[in-house]
């Protein structure tokens, strides 16, 4: 069976963004998972999905203009991840989002229909996020592995990623290590 990796940058503090949504604090959101090379789906939330379809919309139409969310143009990692994107199916997990306008995106209202997929042929899933996105397949013993980038900042406030996750969940650490800006790379599986 397909395994779903949730990778996402965190604070060290456990957040995924300030107390005002802020997501400047991370310099780059190339894959620094080690990922797209073995995944061939994205998973999304509803409530990341629109910021999502918006930043890397941006990007694949003018990478050199300044970018919402991060005030700059994308690095070379971020229009690298914005032609992969282009070209790999996304699913979209809302009971509110009506209709998407990136290509290759489609909408499920269930987790149900999450599981399904995770049945299916193919290679594995990238669980892009956002918490509520997380919480429902940690949940629901969907996620197989976390990729989580911890970057060297603490924001004191903000968006947990765990926040509201309904129990206790012992993870197997397989990997860590230091990347040049300071930040950790940690591998757990499920």
């Amino acid at each position: 069976m397909r395994k779903i990796i949730a990778a996402l940058q965190v604070s060290l503090d456990g957040l995924i963004e300030g107390p005002n949504g802020e997501l400047d604090w991370v310099a780059s959101w190339e894959d620094a998972f080690d990922l797209l090379t073995q995944v061939d789906t994205f998973v999304l939330g509803g409530g990341m999905y629109p910021g999502y379809e918006q930043y890397w919309g941006a990007v694949m139409s003018n990478p050199r203009d300044v970018l919402p969310f991060t005030g700059r143009p994308a690095t070379e990692g971020e229009i690298e991840y914005a032609r992969i994107a282009g070209r790999t199916p996304h699913i979209v997990l809302s009971t509110t989002l009506r209709d998407v306008a990136w290509k290759n995106t489609s909408i499920v209202r269930t987790v149900e229909a999450i599981r399904e997929l995770k049945r299916q042929p193919g290679a594995d899933i990238h669980a892009v996020g956002g918490a509520g996105l997380v919480k429902s397949l940690f949940d629901a013993g969907l996620i197989d592995e976390f990729r989580l980038v911890v970057q060297p900042v603490v924001l004191g406030a903000g968006k947990s990623l765990f926040s509201g996750v309904a129990d206790r969940h012992a993870l197997r650490l397989v990997n860590a290590e230091t990347m040049p800006n300071g930040a950790v790379r940690l591998t757990y599986h499920t």
